[in-house]
């Protein structure tokens, strides 16, 4: 037992680089957290996805701004007209007319109870609204990647850890049998080292395979599928000091809180639009055309006329219709406010639960580490005891069991120790481009906004750079 046991001695000292994040490799052209953050950021569909939801969103407010511009429309009519007349002596005359007109009507709203006044409200507030849904998503899109990225090296260094076992139950099974044949062993003691060895085994397939998977869902988030990675630290430095500081931090932050927020303002507008459909409205409208007719009855072939009218428009009844739905918008500003209370609450608890789970993920990696640096001097002490026919060798074997299980427990704590570190920053409201300082330009939706806010006209759609 004495191979084994300098096996895993070897096991133990190099530990430290077998069950970190970043055992699988740690060269320079190694891929690092930033930089994939930064292809999730550039390249995720569903990033991508709403930020062109975004930029629909955007149009709302040259859509409402459209109601302080004079509506200009022009017609043209032509055709062929057959006329038949009975003459009073009674003769018939006949004629095939072609009348044309052509003309031009410019109508202008002076006045329409602030409706218009009122929806380009709306719509700026539901601009601000979508950029902080579009900042929660981008958050949530680089927690996924965060996510993915560690869950890559974390499966990685199990299946390394799980094939050092199976190396390690091998060479028992051998020794094993080698004494078994000098007659220092019973069949018992052959039967247990397989069963562990086919165990082993299982448990190295089924990291394998999870290892496959965290593959696949890399490449789904990141955009392309790993190579080497290098090891991923937790952002420490960017978080908040204690508890009550990631608390209000989330109230002020947290995007999901501010769109809730602008929510309320949306629907609480909403009801002065509403209110404008009970007041008068006041157009002016001007019209000028042009006609021809070659009805040979008529004194007049060719005719020009020009008007200008002043409309004054006053509701008396719609049938409710009015006041139904500002009794509906009254109530949607109401369930608003209650969203808004149940929103701040979630980012309350989410801030908490992230800040505990983030120095619960502190302790449970000095505790790992620990617990790999007794377990590795427990097994070799006990195969040292089994050289002097103190231990047997199922002894051994639990004892190497119970090394793999600590070594398995130390690689999910340091993975949970990075993502509990980018919830809690993701919980305050600054997992983003600008606080993590990476090396890519950020998205400002505001850019599309001013393109298109006070366009007259125009079908080409703008793409902002930054995605």
């Amino acid at each position: 037992m004495g191979r084994v046991g300098r096996h895993v001695l070897r096991s133990g000292i190099c530990l430290g680089a077998a069950a970190c994040l970043g055992f699988a490799a740690t060269a320079a052209s190694a891929e690092s957290l930033p930089e994939a953050l930064v292809k999730a950021y550039q390249t995720n569909p569903q990033l991508n996805a709403e930020r062109a939801r975004q930029r629909a969103t955007d149009e709302n407010v040259p859509q409402a701004l459209a109601g302080y511009r004079p509506q200009i429309v022009a017609s043209l009519s032509s055709g062929l007209q057959a006329v038949r007349n009975l003459l009073p002596d009674n003769t018939v005359q006949s004629a095939t007319l072609k009348p044309w007109v052509i003309g031009v009507t410019v109508t202008q709203t002076l006045f329409n109870g602030f409706k218009t006044a009122s929806s380009v409200r709306v719509a700026e507030l539901q601009v601000q609204s979508g950029r902080e849904a579009l900042r929660n998503v981008g958050q949530g899109v680089l927690l996924d990647a965060v996510t993915a990225y560690t869950n890559v090296l974390a499966n990685q260094s199990l299946v390394e850890a799980q094939r050092t076992n199976v190396s390690f139950l091998q060479e028992t099974l051998g020794i094993t049998q080698r004494r078994l044949k000098a007659g220092d062993v019973t069949p018992t003691d052959t039967s247990q080292a397989e069963a562990r060895l086919s165990r082993g085994q299982s448990d190295l397939n089924a990291a394998e395979v999870n290892f496959a998977v965290s593959q696949a869902t890399y490449t789904q988030v990141i955009g392309n599928p790993p190579g080497p990675l290098r090891a991923a630290e937790p952002v420490d430095r960017l978080l908040p000091r204690n508890r009550d500081d990631a608390t209000t931090l989330a109230f002020k932050e947290n995007p999901a809180v501010l769109a809730a927020g602008f929510d309320v303002d949306v629907a609480s507008t909403t009801i002065r639009v509403a209110e404008s459909s009970l007041m008068p409205t006041v157009t002016l409208q001007g019209s000028a055309s042009h006609g021809a007719d070659n009805d040979p009855t008529l004194s007049v072939f060719r005719a020009d006329q020009a008007s200008v009218i002043g409309q004054v428009t006053a509701p008396i009844y719609d049938g409710g219709t009015a006041a139904s739905q500002t009794r509906q918008a009254k109530e949607l500003t109401a369930q608003s406010r209650l969203v808004l209370d149940q929103v701040r609450s979630q980012a309350r608890t989410a801030a908490l639960g992230a800040w505990v789970a983030n120095e619960g993920a502190k302790i449970a990696v000095t505790a790992s580490e620990s617990e790999v640096r007794a377990a590795t001097v427990a097994l070799a002490g006990v195969q040292k005891e089994a050289q002097g026919g103190q231990r047997t060798t199922v002894d051994v074997l639990n004892s190497e069991a119970d090394l793999i299980a600590a070594k398995a427990r130390l690689i999910g704590a340091q993975r949970d120790r990075v993502i509990a570190s980018y919830t809690l920053l993701s919980a305050v409201g600054r997992l983003d481009v600008k606080t993590l300082a990476l090396n890519t330009p950020d998205y400002l939706p505001e850019t599309h906004y001013h393109q298109v806010r006070d366009a007259w006209e125009g079908l080409r759609t703008r793409t902002p750079s930054g995605q």
